[in-house]
């Protein structure tokens, strides 16, 4: 499996994935991107750089009222730290521009590895059980990202969840000629078979390794799929024998099994490139036997400790939990601390860059008590300068859009939006004492426009509160009107009787075919996504952790439980 090739193999490779120099392995045939396939759809105004083709390119989508995104979760074998924190706090800035500034409403899948080579491992340092330690560290997670201000995804899916459909899919693949099985009970994706089609995003396919002696792989360079049962470790009955999952089949498969074989966005860690993502893009293309699964790939700096090259990590031992960042510093702080960067760069952390965030923070928020001061008359100051205030403020209301729609700018933004700060404090200077008695026309419309939630124009006024549609709880993203699209995905795929028992999909499949692509197309969950996506909004404020991950709770109830929780 090229996961245990190391951590050595995969960062040779990342300088290919980020342009920055070769890599290792053969070169596939073609230039990178000249394969890809603009897709058809919403176009949605947004420049982002995808990593299939190493440029920007339109982001056009299958539809606003539903833009599926899928975001690979954690692996819930211990506490989430600022490395992980930064990814989804980025991504979460970039679903909130998507949704407020260009009207995507967005469907975010985010599958949960709740078995793995290190949970078992953990779990057994731990003397508990594999499914407990998962248990615990993803309610951790989401605690995590809930202090951080992230939005949950429409729907969480655990890989525990979803075995079934996961042996449906590798036999699909084994079906299309693509993998094999051995006598041992593992299951291999033969990457030979996938030919010059492997390597769209590290431009590369991966050369001969050494591999230990007893592997029956046919080929070095095949990962698995399945992998057959060890003494003492969790399994699950299969064609194969009992065993487990792969690393990179679980993805794949709970994508596929909301999206089918259409994606609009996929994100993750630059580290994911590698080989993860590579590798679910060969099993999902092979599977639904299309050109092209995926549409873009966002890709995330990792966040290093300055004055190091490393990147903040477990491994290293070089990290900050969220829980003991955020005894120092605020949630806010860190977002607007990861806006000063592009969301693909890598990203120093200092106190000294956390404690500027915080300076511009407070700025930001001291600029917007001093302009509600003059709108109420509790503010002494000079004539104000409406005409280069309505000015400033079209300026940068045309600046902070064109930012955001330039692969998500928030730097620029940002420096857009302290450029008109800086502006409107020189008008709103303290005059001095003998002054005070001088009476001044007031007229407090450009700064009310400021100020102002306009739903019309989010680029600049839910900044001024401060960058506030960014980060805060918003009604748009929750509340009882919001009735969760994925449940009703739920309800109508469990309505069709193949949610359980012997069919793990849509009875769609084609007889004789128990993989086949085209029980994905037009499945039950897929087909009413978009018209209840109209009348229904794909966020929710809380998820009962105890039934299941996807069924997102009435804000009401919400309320109702975090109270009896505080008692």
């Amino acid at each position: 499996m090229l996961r245990k090739l190391g951590t050595r193999f995969g960062a040779q490779l990342l300088p290919a994935t980020l342009g920055l120099g070769p890599g290792l392995g053969r070169k596939v045939s073609g230039a990178r991107g000249q394969g890809w396939l603009q897709p058809a759809g919403h176009d949605t105004g947004v420049k982002v750089y995808n990593s299939l083709t190493r440029r920007k390119d339109p982001l056009i989508v299958g539809s606003a009222d539903a833009t599926s995104w899928y975001s690979c979760g954690p692996t819930v074998y211990d506490h989430a730290h600022l490395g992980h924190a930064c990814s989804y706090v980025r991504f979460d800035i970039i679903r909130r521009i998507l949704t407020r500034v260009f009207g995507c409403n967005i469907i975010m899948v985010m599958g949960i590895t709740d078995v793995d080579d290190k949970i078992i491992k953990r779990a057994n340092e731990m003397n508990i059980s594999p499914a407990s330690l998962a248990s615990l560290y993803e309610e951790d997670f989401k605690q995590d990202m809930a202090a951080l201000k992230v939005l949950p995804p429409t729907v969480y899916l655990r890989v525990t969840e979803n075995i079934p459909q996961i042996i449906s899919f590798i036999e699909g693949i084994i079906a299309n000629g693509h993998a094999y099985s051995t006598e041992k009970g593992n299951v291999y994706f033969d990457l030979q078979s996938r030919g010059d089609k492997y390597g769209k995003l590290v431009g590369v396919a991966p050369g001969p390794v050494a591999e230990p002696g007893d592997s029956d792989k046919r080929h070095a360079s095949d990962f698995a799929l399945w992998k057959a049962a060890k003494p003492q470790e969790m399994f699950w009955a299969s064609p194969w024998g009992n065993g487990r999952p792969g690393w990179h089949i679980e993805c794949s498969t709970i994508s596929s099994l909301v999206f089918g074989s259409q994606l609009d966005i996929h994100s993750g860690g630059i580290d994911l490139a590698f080989p993860h993502h590579e590798n679910e893009i060969a099993q999902c293309e092979v599977f639904h036997q299309c050109e092209q699964w995926g549409n873009y790939f966002l890709h995330s700096g990792h966040l290093h400790v300055k004055g190091k090259e490393e990147k903040m990590s477990k491994s290293l031992k070089n990290y900050i939990t969220i829980k003991d960042f955020l005894k120092t510093f605020s949630p806010d702080v860190f977002r607007l601390f990861c806006m000063r960067s592009s969301y693909r760069s890598a990203i120093d952390y200092s106190s000294s860059s956390m404690l500027e965030a915080k300076r511009l923070l407070l700025a930001t928020a001291t600029f917007v008590q001093d302009a509600r001061a003059y709108m109420k008359g509790q503010l002494a100051c000079g004539p104000i300068r409406e005409d280069v205030l309505w000015e400033r403020l079209s300026h940068t209301k045309a600046a902070v859009k064109a930012a955001l729609a330039d692969d998500f700018d928030t730097p620029g933004a940002v420096d857009a939006i302290m450029d008109l700060i800086h502006h409107g404090n020189r008008q709103l200077q303290l005059v001095t004492k003998h002054l005070l008695w001088v009476t001044c026309h007031r007229d407090p419309a450009v700064l009310g426009v400021l100020l102002c939630s306009a739903p019309s124009s989010p680029t600049l006024s839910s900044f001024l509160r401060p960058l506030e549609f960014l980060w805060q709880t918003d009604s748009l993203f929750q509340g009882t009107a919001a009735r969760p699209l994925c449940t009703a995905w739920w309800r109508s795929w469990s309505d069709s009787g193949s949610r359980s028992g012997s069919l793990p999909w849509p009875q769609e499949r084609p007889a004789g075919r128990p993989g086949g692509s085209s029980c994905w197309r037009g499945s039950p969950c897929w087909r009413h996504a978009t018209p209840c996506a109209r009348t229904s909004l794909p966020m929710a404020s809380g998820l009962r952790s105890s039934t299941s991950t996807w069924e997102l709770l009435d804000q009401r109830e919400t309320t109702t439980n975090q109270g009896a929780e505080d008692t």
